[in-house]
């Protein structure tokens, strides 16, 4: 059996992380990870940047913006796959987020059904709860999925009745 080169090539890295080599050339340009450049100015990658970039969709995936990614993997060693002790404080640190990702989730699901139904997704006009966009005065976004409460249908209705 031979053994594994210690670099890999742009090409290499994009083939075993299943990206395109310009989305690694611009993880690179953010900072999340590196390379070396060869004497004809090819860049070569620690075989370690397999793994954070592993990292980085697996953050992706679950929402969080490569800007806490970013953050996430400034604590981590660029040169070798973090050790468990090396690990734990970023897994630590992300948790909370995690939680919060999971009860944005949760509360999406729950109001899924209601708020499509009535079409409460601060569009320009919703005849039940969010007449003449007034959601939007609470930020941007769909506001009731997001946990603002809508006002009662009734209240709603009487306002519309009265213009």
């Amino acid at each position: 059996m031979t053994a594994l080169r210690d670099r890999l090539t742009v090409g290499e890295l994009a083939a075993r992380s299943g990206l395109a080599t310009s989305a690694l050339r611009y993880y690179e340009e953010l900072g999340l990870i590196s390379s070396e450049r060869t004497a004809g100015g090819q860049r070569r990658y620690h075989r370690a940047m397999l793994r954070r970039v592993a990292f980085v969709r697996a953050a992706q995936r679950v929402g969080l913006s490569l800007d806490e990614v970013g953050t996430a993997l400034a604590r981590l060693p660029q040169d070798h796959a973090p050790t468990a002790a090396e690990w734990a404080p970023v897994a630590r640190a992300w948790q909370h987020r995690i939680d919060e990702q999971i009860a944005e989730l949760q509360l999406l699901r729950r109001k899924l059904g209601g708020c499509i139904g009535c079409g409460c997704l601060s569009l320009k006009t919703c005849g039940l709860y969010n007449p003449d966009d007034t959601a939007a005065e609470r930020g941007s976004g769909a506001r009731y999925l997001l946990g603002d409460q809508p006002p009662e249908p009734n209240a709603v209705n009487a306002v519309n009745a009265a213009k």
